[in-house]
């Protein structure tokens, strides 16, 4: 599934959490040249003390994932590029990532290195319904894009705080890693307001949520949740070779751009 491409300008430690071609394509700007795909975290260390109520027989995370896990989608992006290697002299590289709808008429948030430069963008739903989408916008200082879907009456994503996230608070990531669709990982927010040069890269003016809830290549554009199961943050970063050491984008700071691409686009 992923093609194997080289760029001559490699970058920093950060791996952004997109799979396949895309990460090696659109983040030509952003993805080091080799981008390590750091292993599931292990159920051991998944902290001990689950809440489970007992008089209903469920847990706050499936009730957290039943409420939003039908509005996180999928995105598959195409790209064609120019290669030596080739007759015609032309490559297609495809990638995947995730997103999900933050409005019921067809609006959905994801990261900008998974739609940047994309020439076809494929949006598929947990039903098993796809569309095509179209990029209305994409800001790659914070990351953020928003793609749009001709379709209504949509389930949609309840929005949180991210403002007054505190580490120690319950996190619960939902996307498309590795290809593998509407995939849950919990774990807690271990930080906040981790700067974009802490992270090894300094074209970022983002405040990132740092989780260890796992994170791997295809969950760029998914959803962070808290417990409740709002959005809090959009997964897009994880620190090569290391474990458990995530980063979203606060929700509160996503949604401001993605109003002002919206308004944008008219």
């Amino acid at each position: 599934m992923s093609a194997n491409f080289s760029w001559k300008k490699p970058l920093t430690n950060l791996s952004l959490v997109s799979v396949g071609a895309i990460t090696a394509l659109f983040g030509a700007h952003l993805v080091p040249s080799s981008i390590a795909m750091p292993s599931q975290q292990p159920l051991a260390q998944l902290p001990s003390t689950l809440s489970v109520n007992t008089n209903t027989n469920t847990n706050f995370i499936a009730t957290a994932v039943e409420k939003t896990g039908s509005a996180v989608v999928r995105i598959d992006s195409t790209r064609t590029l120019s290669s030596r290697y080739t007759q015609s002299g032309r490559r297609v590289a495809r990638g995947t990532g995730s997103g999900f709808i933050i409005r019921s008429n067809g609006f959905i948030l994801t990261n900008a290195h998974v739609v940047d430069g994309a020439d076809t963008v494929k949006v598929t739903l947990k039903d098993g319904r796809s569309f095509t989408g179209r990029v209305l916008g994409a800001d790659r200082a914070t990351d953020v894009a928003v793609v749009q879907i001709q379709a209504n009456n949509l389930p949609a994503v309840s929005i949180g705080n991210s403002d007054q996230l505190k580490p120690g608070e319950w996190a619960i990531a939902i996307g498309n890693p590795l290809g593998l669709d509407n995939t849950v990982t919990v774990g807690i927010i271990s930080g906040t307001g981790r700067s974009s040069r802490a992270l090894g890269t300094r074209d970022r003016s983002v405040g990132f949520i740092q989780t260890d809830a796992a994170i791997n290549p295809g969950n760029s554009g998914g959803p962070l949740l808290n417990q409740s199961g709002q959005v809090i943050g959009i997964n897009t970063a994880i620190i090569q070779g290391a474990q458990g050491l995530g980063f979203a984008i606060p929700i509160n700071q996503a949604q401001q751009i993605a109003t002002q691409l919206i308004a944008q686009a008219g």
